[in-house]
């Protein structure tokens, strides 16, 4: 049977620990009733604790020891002794036997605490139980691994053996929410699929519609990797399930279509962008995953360089003028914005942004989302704003002249704007807005920073190999040739998935606008001119910054060369 724990309540244990207060407490117990859901899950999607703070504090209060899962591996005669949906059901993943006592089973529990799930767990298995406190994510994450490919292939199977006429009965019925849509096996597959994706880190989720088959790939850390093979003959109940969810039209398949859904994920609430794609042998899905939190970030959190911290910030320290950030499409542009829009955002200041589409609300700022059908576009919103006495104004992406020389003219008459713009650096950004038909004289006066950005992937410290560098990449590093230079390449191991990287830092490229590069910009002086007068004022290019997370071993050669073409 289960081992005898001391009877604790969570709350007063959270309590005693100081990471929530009395009246955090009573506000949770009383949502808990409301919610029917246990109070640990409560206090966590109040935003009172993390699951990480609650494992913590169970262990200093219980003394049961906490347990690290990942990179964990667990053997396949474990695995076989309980059933993957008791597992789900209680939130525990059994990961061995005791060392010295092999009739004694371990298991990683987020509450050590529930003496049930212990209970049902030695019964099924037949062995004693000793509890070991993980955080409930780690949990999901090792589920997912283990058995998640699995419990989606057999709803896929399951689903296989029904009529399409049938699935077009149950998809019609999900926009009802009926119970018997939320046991569908397609709902199922669907749903395993964003979730498996969520506890992976992915970015996007990618459905390829192939000859014969259906390909499931995930972006995870800037990177696709396969995932699920299934067959072709799923595709259509894929994409109309996901449709009907992302609210576009399900009779509609010659014509791309663009939608947006939202999903929850372990008390976790995603934005999902969801865009469709007529090709040869079906409709191709891609869709954009967004935490609702992910955007809330402070710029100290960003990665920055004390130095370019420093540098940004000044910038944004200015009353009015254009601040661009730029970078291709998933370079965290618009989380170096929302960061920005945080820093700026005081009670004093008017601050109205106008995106397409809006990625992230912000207490305290008016967003505006363009709405092309109603002809409300970037540069007509825009005009609009200019009426409402901005101090600051966010512009989603500066896409045409007329966007741009409205932002440009409100910069010059006392607001301070900031916007995006596909540009592969910082020098290159003024080129571009010249090419677009802004006058030189003009963007000169406007402008007052460009900060240019890309991510790279890091390194897992776990399994990263160090070799020496040799001649070619201390060049390719701007290192001296007769110095000794260890560098490191990825190799793979269970704590980052196989392979070799686990996460990404940002690379961040920031020109200050001078009086010396404001002469270049009115004369038309070229980019390399532009480049070279930042380059003497301190701006550290996006190679030399990459250069440095190679040279400390945060990343590698090949990373640095993927997001800077210099020579």
């Amino acid at each position: 049977m289960a081992v005898a724990t001391k009877k604790l309540r969570l709350g007063d244990i959270l309590v005693h620990q100081g990471l929530i207060t009395d009246v955090q407490l009573k506000t949770a117990l009383s949502e808990q009733s409301k919610r029917k859901m246990r109070l640990g899950q409560c206090l966590v999607s109040l935003g009172y604790v993390t699951f990480a703070g609650i494992a913590s504090a169970m262990h200093i209060q219980t003394g049961i020891p906490q347990v690290d899962l990942r990179g964990v591996r667990i053997t396949q005669d474990i695995l076989n002794l309980v059933p993957s949906s008791v597992l789900r059901k209680h939130g525990v993943l059994p990961i061995g036997f005791d060392e010295k006592d092999n009739t004694t089973l371990i298991l990683a529990m987020w509450d050590p605490l529930d003496v049930g799930a212990q209970d049902d767990i030695s019964i099924v298995t037949n062995y004693r139980v000793s509890p070991r406190i993980a955080v409930e994510s780690e949990i999901q994450s090792l589920l997912d691994r283990y058995f998640g490919t699995d419990e989606a292939y057999s709803a896929a199977e399951q689903y296989s053996k029904e009529r399409e006429s049938q699935l077009q009965e149950v998809a019609k019925a999900a926009a009802e929410e009926s119970d018997e849509l939320n046991s569908a096996p397609m709902v199922q597959l669907v749903r395993s699929i964003l979730e498996q994706a969520v506890r992976q880190r992915a970015s996007d989720v990618h459905f390829d519609a192939l000859e014969t088959q259906l390909r499931v790939r995930y972006r995870i850390d800037g990177a696709l990797y396969d995932k699920m093979w299934y067959d072709i003959s799923l595709l259509p109940a894929i994409v109309t399930r996901i449709k009907i969810l992302s609210g576009m039209d399900i009779s509609e398949k010659r014509k791309p279509q663009d939608g947006r859904m939202s999903i929850t994920v372990d008390r976790q609430d995603y934005d999902i962008r969801v865009s469709a794609l007529p090709t040869f042998y079906g409709e191709k899905l891609v869709l954009r995953l967004a935490s609702s939190n992910g955007l809330a970030r402070k710029l100290t959190e960003l990665g920055f360089p004390q130095q370019d911290l420093d540098v940004f910030q000044s910038i944004l320290d200015n009353p009015n003028g254009i601040i661009l950030v730029t970078g291709p499409t998933g370079s965290g542009k618009s989380t170096t914005l929302y960061a920005s829009l945080s820093m700026l955002n005081k009670q004093d200041v008017n601050l109205i942004t106008v995106e397409d589409p809006v990625e992230a609300t912000v207490g305290g700022v008016n967003q505006v989302q363009v709405n092309v059908k109603a002809d409300l576009t970037f540069a007509n919103a825009l005009r609009s704003i200019l009426r409402q006495d901005p101090d600051v104004i966010m512009i989603g992406e500066i896409r045409d002249y007329e966007t741009a020389s409205i932002a440009a003219q409100a910069s010059i008459t006392g607001h301070l704007v900031l916007s995006t713009l596909h540009t592969n650096s910082s020098a290159a950004t003024v080129t571009r807005l010249i090419d677009m038909g802004l006058e030189p004289f003009l963007l000169a006066d406007a402008l007052v920073g460009i900060l240019a950005q890309r991510l790279v992937r890091k390194l897992c410290m776990q399994c990263r190999e160090p070799h020496i560098a040799t001649d070619y990449e201390k060049e390719q590093l701007g290192y001296p040739e007769n110095e000794r230079l260890t560098v490191y390449e990825p190799r793979g191991c269970p704590m980052c998935a196989e392979t070799g990287y686990y996460g990404r830092i940002g690379v961040y490229e920031i020109m200050k606008v001078t009086p010396e590069i404001k002469r270049l910009i009115a004369t038309r002086g070229t980019t390399e001119q532009i480049k070279d007068s930042a380059v003497r004022d301190g701006m550290n290019t996006l190679r030399m910054a990459a250069s440095r997370y190679v040279i400390d071993g945060t990343t590698t050669i090949a990373e640095m060369l993927k997001i800077s073409m210099e020579t």
